[in-house]
C-alpha cells in the first residue's frame, strides 16, 4: 500500500499532535517539516529524522509531497491551503480553518477546483463520550432536543499573549476566547444538535486583559432552524482551566458532557455513562492534556478514508459550519445586533 508523503508546516505547540500520528500511521510517511524559526524547524526535524525547511513553498517544490498539515497562526491557514491546493496537495489544517468565512470558502473552492481534499481538525468529535452522545441522539431514543447550553471557563494570562507574536489580535488570530479556546465546544454542541442555524445573538468584551485587542469573554444564544436554542458562556480569565461542559434538555432525558465524560439520564430512570477508555493511550511526547488522544484517531481515519477513495469525516464543509457560527458571534457582538443566516 502506497503511503501518503506528508509535510507539516508549523513546528510550534500543536506540532507533536500531528507529527507523531503521521510518523506512526500505516497510511502516512512524515517526509519534511517547516517553520520560519530555524531552531524549531531543526529540532523537529532531528526528532523525527526528516528534512526541514524555512519556506513551505520550497518544501512543497522539492519533496514530492501528497499532503500537508497546517499548524500555523490562524491567518495563514487560507493562503497556505490555497497554495498547496494549486500544487495538487491534500490539506489537513488545524482549527479554526480560517479567521473569516470568505477565506474558508476560498479554501474549499481551491481544493475542489484542484481535485484535492481539505480536512479540518476537530478531534473531540472522536472522543468516546462525544460519539456516544451523537449516536444516541441520531437513534431518536432521546426524542426531540429542546435546548442546549455550554460553558468554557479557562485561564489565559497576559503573559500567554505577550509571549506570542500573533495571538490576541483580530487580524492574525481572528478573535480570542471564542475562536481559540471555545471553538471545540461550540463545534461539539452544533454537531450534537445537527441543524442549520437561524440566527446568533451575542455579547463580547475584553474585561480582564490589558494587552490584547480581542475578546476574553463572550455569551449569547445560537438559534437553530429545528427550534433548538443553544446558549454559551465563555471566558479565559478564570484562574484555572475548568472542565468544559455541554448540557442538553431532550424530550426523553438529559445529556451532560464534562471534559469527555458523557452521561445520559433518561426520564424512565436509566443512566448511561461513557468516558475516555483508560486503556486507550497514545503518547504525543508533548501537547496539552485537554487536547486528549483523539488527534491520532482523526488523522488515521482521515487517511484511511482517502486510501479507500472516500471523503474524510470532517471536511472543509464541516469546518465551515463552525466557522460561520464563530464569525456570526463576532459580528453580533461588534454590531450589537442579531445576525441571521
Amino acid at each position: 500500500m502506497k503511503k501518503y508523503r506528508v509535510g507539516i508546516i508549523g513546528c510550534g505547540a500543536i506540532f507533536p499532535m500531528h507529527a507523531v500520528p503521521v510518523a506512526n500511521s500505516e497510511y502516512t510517511e512524515l517526509v519534511a517539516v517547516c517553520d520560519i524559526k530555524e531552531n524549531r524547524a531543526k529540532y523537529a526535524a532531528e526528532k523525527f529524522n526528516v528534512k526541514y525547511y524555512l519556506d513551505y513553498k520550497e518544501m512543497i517544490e522539492k519533496e514530492n509531497l501528497d499532503a500537508i498539515h497546517i499548524c500555523l497562526p490562524h491567518y495563514l491557514h487560507a493562503p497556505v491551503t490555497i497554495y498547496a491546493a494549486q500544487k495538487k496537495l491534500h490539506v489537513l489544517t488545524e482549527k479554526p480553518m480560517a479567521t473569516n468565512v470568505a477565506d474558508a470558502l476560498a479554501m474549499i473552492k481551491a481544493c475542489e477546483e484542484n481535485g484535492v481534499v481539505l480536512g479540518v481538525i476537530f478531534q473531540n468529535r472522536y472522543n468516546p463520550g462525544a460519539l456516544f452522545i451523537k449516536k444516541t441522539l441520531m437513534s431518536g431514543e432521546l426524542g426531540k432536543v429542546y435546548s442546549a447550553k455550554m460553558s468554557v471557563t479557562w485561564d489565559r494570562s497576559d503573559e500567554y499573549y505577550s509571549n506570542s507574536d500573533w495571538k490576541g489580535t483580530w487580524d492574525k488570530e481572528g478573535g480570542g476566547v471564542i475562536i481559540d479556546q471555545a471553538i471545540h465546544t461550540l463545534d461539539l454542541m452544533q454537531w450534537f444538535i445537527g441543524s442549520e442555524v437561524e440566527f446568533v445573538d451575542a455579547n463580547i468584551a475584553n474585561r480582564m486583559h490589558e494587552k490584547i485587542e480581542v475578546e476574553d469573554s463572550a455569551e449569547g444564544v445560537i438559534k437553530f432552524k429545528n427550534g433548538v436554542h443553544g446558549s454559551f458562556f465563555t471566558i479565559n480569565y478564570y484562574t484555572e482551566n475548568s472542565p468544559v461542559e455541554i448540557e442538553m434538555h431532550c424530550e426523553n432525558g438529559h445529556v451532560k458532557y464534562v471534559d469527555g465524560l458523557a452521561t445520559i439520564t433518561f426520564n424512565d430512570g436509566r443512566v448511561f455513562t461513557v468516558g475516555p477508555n483508560p486503556n486507550e493511550t497514545f503518547s504525543y511526547n508533548g501537547g496539552k492534556s485537554y487536547w486528549g488522544v483523539s488527534h491520532v484517531k482523526q488523522i488515521n481515519d482521515h487517511y484511511a478514508r482517502l486510501t479507500r477513495g472516500e471523503r474524510p469525516q470532517i471536511t472543509g464543509y464541516e469546518g465551515l459550519v463552525t466557522q460561520k457560527i464563530v464569525n456570526a458571534i463576532y459580528d453580533s457582538g461588534k454590531q450589537r445586533k442579531r445576525i441571521y443566516f
